[in-house]
């Protein structure tokens, strides 16, 4: 009996063990997390894995530049709230995509940089593989986590991680490595289900201590003469409504940093935009709501703002940020939207709106400026300047106040910052903290995927010569895009 039950067994056919790999791994685990769209060029040794990725229903927008996928990364972390995925091959590649990864850090978007690369075992003896780079140690001085997947049991784990790091806290810029070997692994597929970590609660809300709320709205019943400065921060939060309602219920003039333009219309009664400089000398309050005082606001000092003493409340998620560049009075540390609702809800009912001379006093001086400017808006010049093209493109934004309207360049960033007024929240997307060109086309196709609307790109012809091989992409998608390049022949130059 005993030697036919083996006889048996031996004839019945073995049940086929289902099995994974790397490349499926890392697909289903950016499926899993919500992170359907790639920007990269293909390329060994992440091409078949691009092709995958796009097989399974993964968004794979393939360019012709890393740098300009990496921008277009960036600001799909910042439209989306989720971390924009940048995908590239090693060593040169690697190094393209690191600039724009660096770009992210600096202005807090959320963004993956994920990398093919060469074994450890061969770059660590420096035996020379193809395009051998340390690429883990090089990155990681520029951005918020970086991190390295050596077995494709760790996938799940690893991509977690990088997704926690991108968005939690103060967001920005994280690098994964995978090794080219990583890709091929293969392990049981139930197991490798498994593995895979859906994250949860990725960015959690941050509450403002409750003396630090009262600290801050203290300080704003002192002023005479408050001010509100809005930044890409409070843009990014999404928080719209609350610091709406904030702004109104305070009576208080603002000022839009660039990129927080449209959060309320520039055209708000309270918008103090036209009239910038005047407020940053005269406040004796300031509010940052999501923005720094770094060199976009002359470091909180000197000149610009004026003899008068000033006390700045702060708001921002980030508690290394306070006393930076001045010393900060009253810093409320939290994320946006839970520091703008406590404010408010501090306010309570019988909160007594900002002076009505002060008020008067910045609308006065707002529209003698808004009525210098509008004669060299309507201008026909021949050869054209930049105030009359600019005067025409204002109109076309004010008609479509749903495109997306990106801006980059010398004084074609400069003056259309001033000139083009925007109507709703994260339609401005333009060069950033940095201040760096070539930023534009990415950012277009980026926009263009991630909200399904039209883009206005006006470009420095400079900016413009650094990602302008991105038409061909554009063109390839067919996006809904319009360029508007402003040629002065060089930067600066002013002509």
């Amino acid at each position: 009996m005993a030697e036919a039950a083996v006889k048996e067994s031996a004839a019945a056919p073995e049940t086929e063990q289902e099995l994974t790999d790397g490349f499926n791994l890392v697909i289903e685990a950016l499926k899993l997390n919500g992170l359907d769209t790639i920007y990269g060029v293909p390329g060994i040794p992440i091409t078949d894995f691009g092709r995958m990725a796009q097989a399974a229903g993964i968004r794979v927008l393939s360019f012709r530049h890393e740098q300009n996928a990496g921008y277009a990364a960036a600001i799909a972390g910042f439209l989306t709230k989720k971390p924009g995925v940048c995908l590239t091959v090693s060593a040169p590649g690697f190094l393209n995509g690191l600039t724009a990864l660096a770009h992210a850090t600096t202005n807090c978007f959320p963004m993956i940089l994920i990398s093919g690369s060469s074994e450890r075992e061969v770059v660590d003896l420096q035996q020379g593989d193809y395009e051998e780079m340390d690429q883990l140690a090089i990155a990681k001085p520029l951005c918020k986590a970086a991190f390295r997947v050596l077995h494709a049991a760790d996938i799940g784990i690893g991509l977690a991680r990088a997704i926690r790091a991108a968005v939690s806290g103060r967001p920005g810029g994280v690098y994964l490595d995978l090794p080219a070997k990583l890709f091929g692994q293969v392990m049981d597929a139930e197991k490798g289900r498994k593995s895979l970590v859906k994250v949860i609660d990725a960015a959690p809300a941050q509450i403002p201590a409750p003396d630090a709320i009262k600290r801050a709205l203290d300080v704003l019943k002192g002023a005479k003469r408050p001010l509100i400065i809005l930044g890409k921060g409070a843009a990014y939060a999404q928080a719209d409504d609350a610091i709406r309602a904030l702004v109104e219920k305070s009576g208080i003039p603002y000022v839009p940093m660039s990129m927080a333009k449209g959060i309320l219309p520039d055209t708000h009664a309270q918008c103090a935009g036209a009239a910038r400089s005047t407020v940053l000398k005269d406040s004796d309050v300031v509010m940052l709501i999501g923005a720094r005082l770094n060199w976009l606001l002359s470091h909180g000092k000197g000149k610009t703002w004026g003899d008068a003493p000033k006390k700045f409340i702060q708001v921002d998620i980030e508690p290394k940020e306070m006393d930076s560049n001045v010393e900060i009075a009253a810093p409320v540390v939290g994320d946006i939207g839970s520091c703008v609702a406590a404010l408010l809800a501090g306010m309570g009912e019988k909160w007594t709106a900002a002076p009505a001379d002060w008020s008067k006093a910045v609308t006065a001086k707002r529209e003698e400026n808004v009525a210098k400017m509008a004669p060299r808006l309507m201008n026909n010049n021949s050869p054209m300047d930049y105030h009359g093209a600019l005067g025409v493109l204002r109109t076309i934004v004010k008609e479509r106040p749903d495109a997306i309207f990106v801006n980059e360049g010398a004084n074609t960033l400069d003056l259309a910052r001033g000139i083009v007024d925007m109507y709703k929240p994260r339609k401005r997307l333009d060069v950033g903290t940095w201040g760096v060109m070539g930023i534009g086309m990415g950012y277009s196709i980026a926009a263009a995927i991630e909200t399904g609307k039209p883009v206005l790109a006006v470009e420095g012809d400079s900016a413009f010569g650094f990602s302008g091989m991105a038409i061909e992409t554009i063109c390839r998608y067919e996006l809904p895009m319009c360029v508007v390049i402003f040629n002065n022949a060089g930067i600066y130059r002013g002509t």
